[in-house]
């Protein structure tokens, strides 16, 4: 879970260390439509404080979000207080209605604990998304792809602020634990330091494949995109020509 510290800082602190918001969005955008032309609404599920859903937002008609931080979604709501934002469980909630596409991205499904909850996931997907609509899911890292030790550190600057990013990656059987720690200095309350653990499900590139058809989608894969997690793209099996 993504507390306030984090969130305050989150998206301008992936911005300074290379992620292009705009960019993806756009291209996911692109990926939609060469599916679904017609594209209008999209939800976001996993939203955060609102980074994609902002860019989203200038090339969607209607855009909604899902997030379990209230404290991102606090972020978020700043962001876009036009939106349809709210708090859940992508494992299971219900909006009350459909849309054109449903993207969930930053490896957030990876929070699954298991292949039942990730049906389980991809089914609540389903059951948002309008007919001829699309998935797009950026998986977390595949099982077969995943560091054991992995560590990665960044020191960036933000207005007046100085942020330091470090993180150590543990793998233990299908499961990665990532420990992250920050450091923000800022000229007028000085230096805090602050910390969270992240826990995700390696899941295997097949894994993930079967719970698209088990959740009765038919989905692509592409490659080196995302950082080089790639991106799945899926529609209901009874979309397909």
């Amino acid at each position: 879970m993504y507390g306030r510290d984090v969130a305050e800082i989150h998206d301008d602190l992936n911005e300074s260390r290379g992620k292009d918001y705009r960019t993806e969005a756009e291209y996911i955008t692109e990926v939609v439509r060469s599916r679904f032309p017609g594209a209008r609404s999209l939800l976001d599920i996993g939203c955060g404080a609102g980074g994609h859903l902002v860019h989203f937002a200038e090339f969607f008609d209607t855009v909604g979000g899902i997030e379990l931080s209230e404290d991102m979604l606090a972020v978020a709501r700043g962001k876009l207080p036009g939106a349809g934002l709210h708090q859940g469980d992508m494992r299971g909630f219900d909006l009350g209605r459909e849309y054109d596409a449903v993207v969930c991205l930053f490896g957030s499904v990876g929070h699954t604990h298991d292949e039942d909850e990730l049906r389980q996931t991809l089914r609540c997907f389903g059951r948002h998304l309008s007919a001829g609509g699309v998935v797009v899911v950026e998986p977390w890292w595949f099982l077969e792809k995943s560091v054991d030790g992995f560590i990665s550190g960044d020191v960036v600057r933000s207005g007046r602020s100085t942020i330091a990013r470090m993180s150590h990656t543990a793998r233990s059987g299908h499961r990665s634990t990532m420990d992250v720690h920050f450091l923000v200095a800022d000229p007028e309350t000085g230096v805090r330091h602050f910390a969270e653990t992240y826990t995700h499900t390696l899941f295997s590139r097949a894994q993930y494949e079967a719970a698209f058809a088990a959740a009765g989608f038919d989905a692509d894969y592409i490659e080196d995109v995302q950082g080089g997690r790639g991106l799945f793209v899926a529609v209901a099996v009874e979309e397909r020509p």
